[in-house]
């Protein structure tokens, strides 16, 4: 049945990430630094809402763009952290996950030929969502030099006359790299220069350390509030991360109503509607979650600095990430290819993490290290990691 399958599924690699923990999963006694999950379980006052909503009969669909409580909870969270205003009835969507609002947003404006730059090493789907939209995938490279800060000079060097998107995230997943408020503007101006719509993934926005050393009600940065910028970004954004309900699968868009509608259209036809229990969650995480977010980035800030200090300590080079909770870890001088080193750590050591090439080419050379577990669990893969160092 192969020669049945649509040649461009066809020709999809399997998730880099997927591929790999296929084996952990057959492995004993392994200290996993690899799963991009938080290991907090969900704060029960925002589970306690899907409880409660599931005794009172929530249990049918919702509107196509989301039920009103949890849109206008979106309305208020823009507002609150972002001084954004976007119109709850028309240009904010609920999705299922923002991996769905990444779909949706590239199928929307994407014709075939169309090509969409993104930012390397990446976040694992885009590349996969650009091609099944039947659009050309054109990869920006980052550089540790940079510290994986995408640049205009970079973005420049790949535009042309058929560019139509430009896909990134920040706080970034694999690297954590965040941008500055004025390299953010410098995006949004080439995108008007080039007549490009951004679509900016935020899913980590709330994991961003810089919050922790400004005033405690400061604004965050968003593509979504560089005013010039309002008629041509997409912001995508979710739970997940931020407050630890990867399982709930909510996420959401706002942007400009026209996009907004034709990204509603393919979601009508797909998926309905997000999950309306996890939809009465996300009112109470955004209305009430702030102090459980501050807790969880605190206990993330205090792993990450362990661990950084224990890999540059070990010889690795690593940077300080300022948002997210991964390390991206050099490993060049072992003289091993990401792959190699992985698969050794793994097989002889127990640990996991992720090889860099599996978030596009500029990986190599580079490995994923997940701080989302716990302290003990960090030191003892530090150990691990130390022992098969010192046995190259």
């Amino acid at each position: 049945m192969k020669e049945r399958i649509a040649r461009h599924v066809a020709e999809l690699p399997k998730s880099g990430i997927r591929k790999f923990f296929d084996i952990v999963a057959k492995s004993k006694d392994v200290v996993s630094l690899g799963v991009g999950e938080p290991d907090f379980d969900t704060p029960w006052h925002i589970s306690r809402a899907a409880v409660t909503c599931l005794e009172d009969g929530g249990t049918h669909y919702t509107s196509n763009l989301g039920t009103p409580q949890l849109r206008q909870a979106i309305q208020r969270y823009f507002r609150r952290r972002y001084e954004m205003d976007y119109s709850w009835e028309n240009e904010i969507l609920v999705t299922v996950g923002v991996s769905e609002a990444i779909d949706l947003a590239i199928r929307a404006l994407c014709s075939p030929g169309d090509e969409v730059l993104y930012h390397e090493p990446c976040f694992v789907s885009y590349e996969a969502a650009i091609r099944l939209a039947h659009a050309v995938p054109v990869p920006v490279s980052t550089r540790v030099e940079d510290e994986f800060r995408l640049t205009v000079t970079a973005l420049e060097e790949k535009v042309t006359d058929r560019t139509k998107v430009l896909l990134l995230n920040f706080p970034c997943n694999p690297t954590g790299a965040t941008l500055t408020r004025s390299e953010m503007e410098e995006i949004i101006d080439f995108c008007i220069r080039h007549d490009i719509i951004l679509i900016a993934d935020e899913v980590d926005c709330e994991l961003n350390y810089s919050i922790d050393d400004e005033a405690k009600d400061a604004v965050l940065d968003s593509f979504g509030s560089i005013g010039r910028g309002r008629d041509r970004v997409i912001v995508l954004n979710g739970f997940s991360k931020s407050w630890a309900m990867t399982g709930y699968r909510l996420g959401f868009a706002a942007g400009p109503e026209d996009i907004i509608a034709a990204m509603m259209k393919i979601h009508q036809y797909g998926i309905m509607s997000a999950p309306t229990l996890a939809q009465a969650a996300g009112v109470e995480a955004l209305d009430f979650g702030d102090r459980d977010i501050a807790q969880m980035r605190s206990e993330y800030r205090r792993r990450r600095d362990y661990l950084v200090a224990a890999m540059n300590e070990a010889g690795l080079r690593t940077l300080l990430p300022k948002g997210a909770f991964y390390l991206f870890v050099d490993i060049r001088s072992t003289g091993l290819s990401s792959d190699e080193f992985t698969m050794k750590l793994l097989t002889e050591y127990g640990v996991a993490c992720v090889p860099g090439e599996a978030f596009g080419k500029s990986g190599n050379g580079f490995v994923r290290m997940s701080y989302a577990t716990s302290l003990e669990n960090i030191k003892l893969a530090v150990e691990r990691i130390k022992r098969m160092l010192s046995s190259l």
